[in-house]
Formats: structure tokens, C-alpha cells, sequence
């Protein structure tokens, strides 16, 4: 059996500040697989890197244009840099757009974005993200081809999850790793195995949990410590 694939959450966020360029192109010099980033929309229709919706010194970033994020944060990179900097890498993208965040979208404009990022890019080796299954819906919808991932924590069982993604189309599920404590790792990933839906676990920083998950067949890891996940894993 393959080992996981270690996706760094963040990039190497332990080492470098998280989702910038350092912090992506440090995690797969340790030897990770691919790196997972959060993806906001810009004011004039670009798409940035940063966890939340709001930043320092700027506000929500989608009231503000492109040039206006670079002049005063140019430690913010667009997704178009990111992907530069991991070809041959996968990208998990995770947009970021629920009620309550600062620029949700009930119109889904960030997924119509990303997707024309992809398209007009055409090679990389991505998987979207959320945990909006609305956004991911409307990326399949618009591309079929572009792989997406459904992302849940405490409060959706991760059965019910994976007969959502099967009904939708979502090629893997994307569950805190707390859902899969004890048994539940072997009976989740028997189910996921079943509908052929892939299992990327988030965020394991523990290197026992990291190769009991691995033995119970997950098929990635996202986390915070790349060079750790890749050694405990060889």
C-alpha cells in the first residue's frame, strides 16, 4: 500500500510565516507532497493567499483591488504565484466562503475565479476545497475535471459526508482528524474505499497518529509539520 501523501497545512508554517511563498516552496524542500492554502477574491476579480478574510492593514481583502493588497502587503501572494512556485506539486485550494466570513458570497464568485485561474493555466495538479458544499458544487458545475474535496469538523458525521460526496461528484473528504479517533478511522476509510472517495485528514501534527492513520489507509495528511510527516511516513 502507498504511503499517505503529506499535504503541508499552510506550507511549513512552523518555520516560515504561513501561506506565503517561503512557507510553501521550505514545506517541499522537507519533503512534502503538495502544500494546502486558503484562496480570498480581490475587489477587481484577482485571487489572493491568506487565511482569513481580513487582513493588517487592509481590511476585508475583498473590498480592496489587487494593487492595493501589494502595495501594503506584498507578503500576500496571488494564487497564481503559488501555483509557480509548486509546479509538479499538488495544491489543495481551500476557498474560503461561509456565512459569517467577512466576504462570504452567496453568488460564488471566488470558485467562478479559481476556475478560470486553472483553466486559463491549464497543468496543475490541484484539488478544490471547502467546507461550503455549495462552492464546491459550483466548481464541478463548471469544470467537471477540476478535483474537490468536501472539508467537515465536529458536527457532520463523516458517513453521511462521504454519501454527499458520492452523490455530488466530490472526489474526496476532507475530515478533522478528531472524526476519525479509535475505530472510526477503519470504519470511515472502508466506506470511503467503497464509493472510491479519497480520505485527507486534517491538521495531524502527531507523528503515532500520523502512521496509525496510514496504516488504517488514509490517503493524505495535511499538516502543520511537513518535514516530521515525511520522515515518520517514508
Amino acid at each position: 500500500m502507498a504511503r499517505p501523501l503529506v499535504l503541508a497545512h499552510r506550507g511549513a508554517r512552523r518555520d516560515a510565516p504561513e501561506n506565503t511563498l517561503a512557507a510553501f516552496s521550505l514545506a517541499l524542500a522537507q519533503g512534502a507532497d503538495g502544500v494546502e492554502l486558503d484562496v480570498h477574491r480581490t475587489a477587481d476579480g484577482g485571487l489572493v493567499v491568506h487565511h482569513d478574510a481580513d487582513a493588517k492593514r487592509l481590511g476585508v481583502l475583498a473590498t480592496r483591488t489587487l494593487a492595493e493588497i501589494r502595495d501594503a502587503r506584498p507578503d500576500i501572494p496571488t494564487l497564481d504565484e503559488v501555483l509557480d512556485a509548486c509546479t509538479g506539486a499538488l495544491v489543495n485550494i481551500e476557498i474560503k466562503n461561509l456565512p459569517g466570513d467577512g466576504d462570504f458570497d452567496p453568488e460564488e464568485v471566488a470558485a467562478e475565479l479559481v476556475v478560470e485561474c486553472l483553466r486559463r493555466r491549464g497543468n496543475d495538479q490541484v484539488i478544490v476545497s471547502s467546507f461550503n458544499l455549495a462552492t464546491i458544487d459550483r466548481v464541478r458545475t463548471l469544470d467537471p475535471s477540476v478535483p474537490t474535496a468536501l472539508l467537515i469538523m465536529r458536527g457532520i458525521e463523516p458517513l453521511v459526508a462521504l454519501d454527499l460526496c458520492h452523490e455530488r461528484g466530490h472526489g474526496a473528504l476532507h475530515p478533522f482528524t478528531k472524526l476519525l479517533k479509535g475505530e472510526a478511522a477503519n470504519v470511515v476509510i472502508g466506506r470511503a474505499n467503497e464509493l472510491d472517495v479519497r480520505v485527507h485528514v486534517w491538521t495531524v501534527n502527531d507523528t503515532k497518529e500520523m502512521v496509525r492513520l496510514a496504516d488504517a489507509g488514509v490517503h493524505a495528511v495535511i499538516t502543520d509539520l511537513p518535514g516530521a510527516a515525511a520522515r515518520a511516513l517514508s
